[in-house]
C-alpha cells in the first residue's frame, strides 16, 4: 500500500530534519519532496499564490504515487496557497496520509533555527515576518507536532505509526 507523509510548518520548527531521518529509516523507495528544494534550488522561484513551485510539486506527487511506497512531502506549505497540492494529494493516497503540522511556537522555532547550518542566511526578522500560528489545514487531517517533543521522538513516533499500518 502507497504511503504519503505531509511535514508542514513554520520555518525552523524541524519538519526537513525528521523528513530526511525518515526517508533514511524507510530506506529504498522511499521518496522525498522538499519545498525548498523544489522551489529554490530546482526552480529559483519565490514562495506565494499561484508558485510556479506548484505544478511541478504536483506532478512530483503522482510520480511518487506511481512509483514509490512512501512518499515524504515537507515544507512550510502555507495551507491556503499549497491547498491544490493537498487536495490531489488526498485524490491520490485517500486515508493513506499521515500529515503532521508542527505547531512550534516562534521562540522555538528560533532555537532550532540556530541548530541548522544555514543559520546565517537569515534571522529572527525574516522569521517573524514568515511566521503564521496556527496554519492548519482545511484538507488534511492533520496531528499537532508541539514544542515538548524533540526530533528523535517525532521521527520514532511517525515511523512506529506508519509501521504499525502496514503490519495490519
Amino acid at each position: 500500500m502507497k504511503k504519503l507523509i505531509v511535514l508542514r510548518g513554520n520555518s525552523g520548527s524541524g519538519k526537513t530534519t525528521v523528513a530526511k531521518e525518515l526517508q533514511n529509516r524507510f530506506g529504498n523507495n522511499t521518496m522525498l519532496l522538499s519545498q525548498d528544494v523544489i522551489r529554490r534550488d530546482m526552480l529559483k522561484v519565490k514562495d506565494g499564490e499561484n508558485t510556479l513551485a506548484l505544478p511541478l510539486m504536483k506532478e512530483l506527487l503522482r510520480y511518487g504515487n506511481a512509483h514509490s511506497d512512501i512518499v515524504i512531502l515537507e515544507g512550510i506549505l502555507r495551507a491556503d496557497w499549497y491547498q491544490p497540492l493537498f487536495e490531489l494529494a488526498v485524490a491520490l493516497y485517500g486515508a493513506d496520509i499521515y500529515a503532521y503540522y508542527f505547531d512550534i511556537s516562534f521562540e522555538e522555532t528560533l532555537k532550532r533555527h540556530q541548530t541548522k547550518p544555514n543559520c546565517g542566511s537569515f534571522g529572527a526578522k525574516e522569521m517573524r515576518r514568515w511566521y503564521r500560528e496556527k496554519d492548519f489545514s482545511k484538507v488534511l487531517d492533520e496531528v499537532s507536532v508541539t514544542d515538548e517533543k524533540d526530533m528523535q521522538s517525532i521521527v520514532a513516533e511517525i515511523y512506529h505509526t506508519i509501521l504499525n499500518e502496514q503490519e495490519d
